[in-house]
Protein backbone atom coordinates (compact mmCIF):
# COMPACT_ATOMS: atom_id res chain seq x y z
CA UNK A 1 0.00 0.00 0.00
CA UNK A 2 1.43 3.35 -0.97
CA UNK A 3 0.82 6.28 1.38
CA UNK A 4 1.33 9.78 -0.10
CA UNK A 5 3.28 12.06 1.25
CA UNK A 6 0.16 15.15 1.43
CA UNK A 7 -1.63 12.65 3.40
CA UNK A 8 0.94 11.51 5.81
CA UNK A 9 1.57 15.51 6.35
CA UNK A 10 -2.16 16.30 6.59
CA UNK A 11 -2.23 12.61 9.44
CA UNK A 12 0.79 14.28 11.49
CA UNK A 13 -0.83 18.33 11.70
CA UNK A 14 -3.75 16.78 12.81
CA UNK A 15 -2.03 14.56 15.31
CA UNK A 16 0.56 17.44 16.74
CA UNK A 17 -3.20 19.42 16.68
CA UNK A 18 -4.80 16.58 19.15
CA UNK A 19 -2.17 16.34 20.85
CA UNK A 20 -2.04 20.10 21.85
CA UNK A 21 -5.92 20.45 22.65
CA UNK A 22 -5.77 17.76 24.63
CA UNK A 23 -2.24 18.62 27.00
CA UNK A 24 -3.85 22.43 27.26
CA UNK A 25 -7.34 20.85 28.57
CA UNK A 26 -5.58 18.79 30.89
CA UNK A 27 -4.07 21.93 32.46
CA UNK A 28 -6.83 23.97 32.30
CA UNK A 29 -8.48 21.13 34.52
CA UNK A 30 -5.52 21.12 37.05
CA UNK A 31 -6.40 24.88 37.60
CA UNK A 32 -9.65 24.26 39.18
CA UNK A 33 -8.52 21.83 42.51
CA UNK A 34 -10.23 22.01 45.50
CA UNK A 35 -9.39 22.60 49.09
CA UNK A 36 -11.18 22.16 52.00
CA UNK A 37 -10.64 23.65 55.28
CA UNK A 38 -12.58 22.99 58.47
CA UNK A 39 -12.47 25.75 61.35
CA UNK A 40 -14.18 28.44 63.25
CA UNK A 41 -15.68 31.54 61.55
CA UNK A 42 -13.77 34.53 63.27
CA UNK A 43 -14.60 37.30 61.12
CA UNK A 44 -16.54 38.20 58.27
CA UNK A 45 -16.28 41.32 56.01
CA UNK A 46 -19.08 42.11 53.95
CA UNK A 47 -17.18 45.69 51.95
CA UNK A 48 -14.51 43.08 50.79
CA UNK A 49 -17.01 39.65 50.44
CA UNK A 50 -14.26 37.98 52.57
CA UNK A 51 -14.16 35.96 55.90
CA UNK A 52 -11.43 33.98 58.51
CA UNK A 53 -11.16 31.13 59.23
CA UNK A 54 -9.82 29.72 61.96
CA UNK A 55 -8.68 26.20 61.65
CA UNK A 56 -7.68 24.08 64.97
CA UNK A 57 -3.99 24.17 64.91
CA UNK A 58 -4.64 28.50 65.13
CA UNK A 59 -4.13 29.12 61.23
CA UNK A 60 -6.05 31.59 59.88
CA UNK A 61 -7.51 31.62 56.39
CA UNK A 62 -8.71 34.75 54.28
CA UNK A 63 -11.30 33.49 52.06
CA UNK A 64 -13.37 35.38 49.66
CA UNK A 65 -16.69 35.02 48.50
CA UNK A 66 -19.36 35.35 45.63
CA UNK A 67 -22.75 35.19 45.15
CA UNK A 68 -22.31 32.17 43.87
CA UNK A 69 -21.06 30.51 46.64
CA UNK A 70 -23.41 27.62 47.94
CA UNK A 71 -23.89 27.72 51.52
CA UNK A 72 -25.83 24.96 53.87
CA UNK A 73 -26.82 24.86 56.54
CA UNK A 74 -27.58 22.60 59.64
CA UNK A 75 -30.90 21.67 61.00
CA UNK A 76 -31.35 24.41 63.28
CA UNK A 77 -30.98 27.24 61.06
CA UNK A 78 -34.22 28.96 59.82
CA UNK A 79 -35.90 28.50 56.77
CA UNK A 80 -35.30 29.69 54.09
CA UNK A 81 -31.39 30.95 55.17
CA UNK A 82 -29.76 28.17 52.85
CA UNK A 83 -31.54 30.19 50.02
CA UNK A 84 -30.30 33.47 51.42
CA UNK A 85 -27.51 35.95 50.20
CA UNK A 86 -24.03 34.56 51.42
CA UNK A 87 -23.36 37.99 53.35
CA UNK A 88 -26.71 37.20 55.48
CA UNK A 89 -25.93 33.94 55.82
CA UNK A 90 -22.48 34.23 57.18
CA UNK A 91 -23.14 37.44 58.77
CA UNK A 92 -25.15 34.43 61.61
CA UNK A 93 -21.98 32.16 61.11
CA UNK A 94 -19.30 34.00 63.08
CA UNK A 95 -18.32 31.79 65.76
CA UNK A 96 -19.85 28.49 64.44
CA UNK A 97 -17.76 25.38 63.36
CA UNK A 98 -18.23 25.12 59.33
CA UNK A 99 -16.47 23.69 56.24
CA UNK A 100 -15.35 25.58 53.29
CA UNK A 101 -14.35 24.07 49.91
CA UNK A 102 -12.53 26.15 47.87
CA UNK A 103 -10.39 26.86 44.93
CA UNK A 104 -6.99 28.97 44.85
CA UNK A 105 -5.41 30.86 42.17
CA UNK A 106 -2.75 33.68 42.09
CA UNK A 107 -2.73 32.90 45.86
CA UNK A 108 -6.23 33.99 46.45
CA UNK A 109 -8.43 31.77 48.05
CA UNK A 110 -12.31 31.66 46.76
CA UNK A 111 -15.34 29.68 48.15
CA UNK A 112 -17.31 27.38 46.59
CA UNK A 113 -19.20 26.19 49.21
CA UNK A 114 -19.66 26.62 52.67
CA UNK A 115 -21.32 23.79 55.32
CA UNK A 116 -21.95 25.17 59.48
CA UNK A 117 -21.56 22.02 61.45
CA UNK A 118 -24.35 21.63 63.98
CA UNK A 119 -24.09 23.18 67.15
CA UNK A 120 -23.33 20.03 69.16
CA UNK A 121 -20.24 19.29 66.96
CA UNK A 122 -19.35 23.20 67.09
CA UNK A 123 -19.63 22.71 70.67
CA UNK A 124 -17.48 19.53 71.00
CA UNK A 125 -14.60 20.76 68.63
CA UNK A 126 -14.32 23.90 70.93
CA UNK A 127 -13.39 21.78 73.44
Amino acid sequence: MLIRPNRLRTFFAALVALTITVGLSNARAQDDVFHIVKGVVKSVDKDTKTMVVKTADGTEHTIKYTDTTVVKGSKDVAKGTETASVDTYLAAKTGTQVTVKYTEKGGEKTAVGIKAASKATAKAVAQ
